[in-house]
């Protein structure tokens, strides 16, 4: 009996011990949570949420930082990009100190109507949507000597100057240009929270672009001057490359073989004139398809890019293959029409001698009337001004008799066949070296 009310004598010990031990930890959970209730009352307690902290004395200083959780799309023809992002701001109220058992009082975003937030908006912006799903997408935090931490998750839509005149080897600084609205810099001063290198952070997986590599950001800070003031104003530049393979299938390798189809007409005969007229303007009409729906995504800009310059070149290079065969046709024509003039001035001179020949044996033979009656017929019907008749080819509009003086490759054909790729194959390594060179560099100057 003894044995067994031991272990029960013990069991009801622990059990008494766990009860006192459970009361103890919700006591000490409502002291906290009153102390905390009661250091929240004290804190507003004739707080002015309209005075900013040090108002009538020193300067407020604003501690910002970034982190991008989604970077893009960018669009070339608005000239936007949109952003979204955690924006954090750091200040210090001493109208918030406090003492207390915590250090830190975490609070939602109900606290941050009844106290004094920083008017920071964003100057280049078109369209910003704060989140609220579920809730207000808020962090408010108080520190012990008054320092708060408030952090927003934003969307931003923002204007981004470009200058399209390496396109589509073309890089960007997009910035992001964020300050006070109606306090000056001697109010107000905004500074980087981490430095001008670390403050804002672009995790790899945050970018979602299809056509640009962001390449880096920098950060720095001005003074913006209006008629109202001078104005503190944080801004960061984000650094974009454009990305060329898209491009390179659309567009730049079908040029390339169109002008190489272009220069194949060289190589065909020249009697073969459908041949080589239906090649040169099939080219000139698909060269000029191509290069309408290449501009269809860039804005109307006044100037000519980098591939606008390609395209005219490789435009040239096309009409000037049709060109080349209007010469050769040209020029073949003039040969014909020579050769065809020198053969009737030839005949002339035959007929000629031939004529005087039969009078002479006309007076040594008189005994020979029948001879003479044909020989007179034969000269009567051979005029020395007639010419013979046009060849077929010439009556069909082809200036190229079948006569074997005229048969061969042109000399132009001949040149044309090595110096049109000579030349575009030297304007390609001139085109590909500037531009390449220029986006590499552009990328090496930007990488963190």
């Amino acid at each position: 009996m003894a044995a067994l009310s031991l272990p029960l004598a013990v069991c009801i010990c622990w059990g008494i011990f766990f009860l006192f031990s459970l009361s103890d930890v919700s006591g000490n959970e409502k002291i906290n949570s009153d102390n905390i209730t009661r250091i929240l009352d004290r804190l507003l307690d004739g707080y002015d949420n309209r005075l900013r902290p040090g108002s009538g004395g020193g300067v407020t200083e604003v501690k910002t930082d970034i982190f991008v959780t989604s970077f893009g799309p960018v669009s070339d023809a608005e000239m936007e990009y949109t952003t979204d992002m955690f924006f954090r701001q750091m200040w210090v109220d001493e109208r918030l100190k406090f003492e207390g058992p915590t250090e830190i009082l975490r609070l939602n975003n109900r606290m941050v109507d009844k106290i004094w937030i920083p008017d920071t908006f964003f100057r280049n912006s078109k369209k910003s949507i704060s989140h609220n799903m579920t809730t207000p997408n808020k962090l408010f935090r108080i520190m012990k000597n008054g320092t708060v931490l408030y952090t927003m998750r934003l969307t931003i839509t923002a204007d981004c100057p470009m200058r399209l005149m390496d396109f589509p080897m073309d890089g960007h600084a997009c910035p992001l240009r964020f300050g006070s609205y109606a306090y000056t810099s001697s109010e107000i001063m905004f500074t980087w929270r981490k430095g001008p290198v670390a403050s804002v952070d672009c995790p790899k997986e945050s970018i979602s672009l299809l056509q640009y590599d962001l390449v880096g950001q920098t950060l720095s800070s001005e003074i913006f001057r209006s008629n109202t003031g001078h104005y503190s104003v944080q801004v960061v530049h984000f650094h974009l490359q454009r990305k060329i393979g898209y491009y390179l299938i659309q567009t730049y390798i079908p040029l390339i073989m169109i002008v190489v189809l272009s220069q194949v007409s060289f190589w065909i005969n020249k009697e073969s004139v459908p041949a080589r007229t239906v090649a040169g303007i099939t080219t000139v009409l698909t060269m000029t398809t191509l290069s309408i729906s290449a501009r269809q995504s860039l804005p109307k800009v006044a100037y000519a890019t980098a591939m606008d310059w390609f395209i005219a070149v490789c435009f040239a290079f096309v009409a000037s293959a049709l060109v080349e065969f209007a010469a050769v046709n040209y020029f073949a024509t003039l040969q014909a029409h020579r050769l065809k003039k020198q053969k009737a001035r030839q005949y002339k001179l035959e007929m000629q001698a031939a004529s005087s020949e039969d009078g002479d044996a006309l007076s040594m033979d008189s005994s020979a009337p029948e001879g003479l009656k044909r020989r007179n017929h034969s000269v009567s019907c051979s005029e020395p001004g007639d010419t013979p008749p046009l060849p077929i080819f010439l009556q069909q509009g082809s200036a190229f008799p079948p006569n074997p003086q005229l048969a061969g490759t042109s000399p132009i054909d001949k040149y044309a066949r090595v110096l049109f790729p000579v030349a575009f194959a030297l304007f390609n390594l001139a085109y590909w070296y500037i531009y390449l060179s220029k986006e590499t560099m552009e990328e090496a100057r930007f990488v963190p």
